[in-house]
């Protein structure tokens, strides 16, 4: 091909991956190549900087420029108007790297990994069309809140990085069907995930997980759920920690309990609203209710026939027996180590 030796093309495919080019080395191609190229491989170039003319590639819609030496990706290639995929893997990217209208492209795939960012880049967010993102393998320590604009995304993978938390606006990905957090330092999982309902995969392992929320339950459709490397709870565990009611509380209880009436006209106004934040003991044969005073209770519950999962929830009091199981038969038989199988607690240990 023309000026390229060891270049290899298709019809619309052009890979000019390990040929050492530099960013004048696309110059030599004549602007009907340019115009009928829609996929474009610039892998294993040693490139510190983008070709010069990788502008003009104007029906380009697939872009490959991993595993380069790449620190900034320049503003012209936000001229890639037709530009679906852009994948930019093993560079030394970092969330200063990318133009000020990046945001602008119409990307539906966007590979970062195995870069520098310690920040998820900001044009990164306002990419709406966006329906894969990759970003594992790099030095983020949080996902922002932002996260929840891009509406459109079908798989996020953050593994292998140093998050700590997991924000609650996460659970507003209505389309999120791939969730990959890995290797990271997550200790909890906010029980607003369970809002994912076309979440079919969840990678949790090798964190610091020691339970999931029992909300984790409603996710119907999730099909693969890795959890090994975490230090989840192998046993049973009673009564975890338990501050005693007060006063305030022990009044409002007695009045929720007991069906007593009360308006505005009785109680000033933030009585009336804190009566109203009561949560219902989940123990079905339990009528009480509680407001700040509760007990962190552990259960293995059985998830979709498959798993025996430790699953948080809280009751009123220590006396309150525990309800939490899908299977009304293992509610007598979870309490002690023995009635929970070794095959099906390894299966949610070890992945």
């Amino acid at each position: 091909m023309e000026g390229f030796e060891g270049a290899s093309s298709s019809e619309g495919v052009l890979d000019l991956s390990r040929l050492n080019l530099n960013s004048n080395s696309l110059d030599s191609l004549s602007e009907k190549r340019r115009k009928d190229t829609t996929q474009l491989h610039l892998c294993y170039n040693r490139l510190t900087a983008l070709p010069e003319s990788l502008s003009l590639f104007s029906s380009l819609e697939f872009l490959d420029i991993s595993n380069n030496s790449l620190s900034v990706i320049c503003e012209d290639i936000t001229r890639l108007t037709k530009l679906k995929t852009l994948i930019a893997k093993n560079n030394r990217l970092n969330e200063f790297s990318l133009p000020k209208h990046f945001g602008s492209l119409q990307l539906e795939v966007l590979n970062l990994s195995g870069n520098r960012f310690e920040e998820m880049p900001s044009p990164c967010l306002q990419l709406l069309r966006l329906q894969s993102l990759s970003l594992g393998g790099n030095r983020l320590k949080s996902i922002p809140a932002e996260i929840e604009s891009l509406a459109s995304l079908e798989l996020l993978y953050l593994g292998g990085n140093q998050i700590s938390s997991i924000p609650a606006e996460l659970a507003n990905l209505p389309c999120l069907s791939y969730l990959v957090l890995c290797d990271n330092r997550i200790q909890s999982i906010p029980p607003q995930l369970n809002k994912l309902h076309s979440l079919r995969s969840l990678s949790l392992h090798n964190n610091l997980l020691t339970y999931l929320p029992r909300e984790i339950l409603s996710l119907v459709r999730l099909q693969e759920l890795s959890l090994r490397g975490n230090p989840l709870v192998v046993r049973f565990v009673k009564d975890m920690t338990y501050d005693p009611p007060s006063l305030l509380e022990l009044a409002g209880r007695t009045i929720k309990s007991k069906n007593l009436p009360y308006s505005h006209k009785d109680l000033p106004s933030h009585l009336v609203n804190y009566l109203d934040i009561a949560s219902k003991c989940p123990n079905p044969k339990c009528a009480g209710v509680y407001f700040d005073s509760c007990v962190r209770h552990i259960k293995f519950v059985d998830f979709c026939g498959k798993y025996r999962l430790p699953l948080m929830h809280y009751l009123c009091s220590p006396e309150c027996t525990s309800p939490c199981s899908s299977n009304p038969q293992s509610d007598a038989d979870s309490d002690d180590d023995n009635s929970v199988p070794a095959d099906r607690l390894q299966r949610v240990l070890l992945g």
